[in-house]
């Protein structure tokens, strides 16, 4: 009797392939007859299963930590338009609420009257300031604020 039939005797028992079953000692494997026999020899760590290889996390994790820093996000890793990947609506979004913050803040502590309040909500909501700064350059420039009309009179 071959060493094969042990062989495949031990990986159905070990639930396993044979390519999977290691034999330690040759002498003892040959002289094994019956399924008992290879059951013992198990049990004497004669016969044993090899563990399974499994993929690697650790270049997964390398990738990872390094796109949390920022890295990998040239032009040759990306997938949608720059639209896409920032769409103009949250853009929109987060230059339009400072902008009209300030002028509430303006509104409620007296600084800016109800009116021109009304006129420059509108001119924002227009598009018409780039930025916070260009706002409140642009108050500054037409003397909006009301400190700034009392201190000329």
């Amino acid at each position: 009797m071959g060493i094969n039939s042990q062989k495949r005797m031990a990986a159905e028992l070990l639930k396993c392939g044979v390519s999977r079953v290691r034999i330690v000692s040759q002498k003892e494997v040959d002289e094994a007859l019956t399924r008992q026999d290879v059951r013992d020899l198990i049990k004497k760590r004669m016969i044993v299963k090899v563990q399974k290889k499994g993929t690697s996390r650790g270049s997964a994790r390398k990738i990872l930590s390094q796109k949390k820093r920022g890295r990998r996000q040239g032009k040759g890793s990306r997938k949608g338009t720059k639209k896409a990947r920032s769409p103009v609506k949250r853009q929109w979004i987060a230059n339009i609420r400072p902008m009209r913050r300030v002028l509430r803040d303006f509104r409620d502590s007296g600084r800016l009257s109800t009116r021109d309040y009304h006129g420059l909500y509108l001119e924002v909501k227009g598009g018409f300031f780039r930025n916070k700064k260009h706002l409140l350059v642009h108050i500054k420039e037409h003397d909006l604020l009301k400190e700034a009309k009392e201190a000329k009179a």
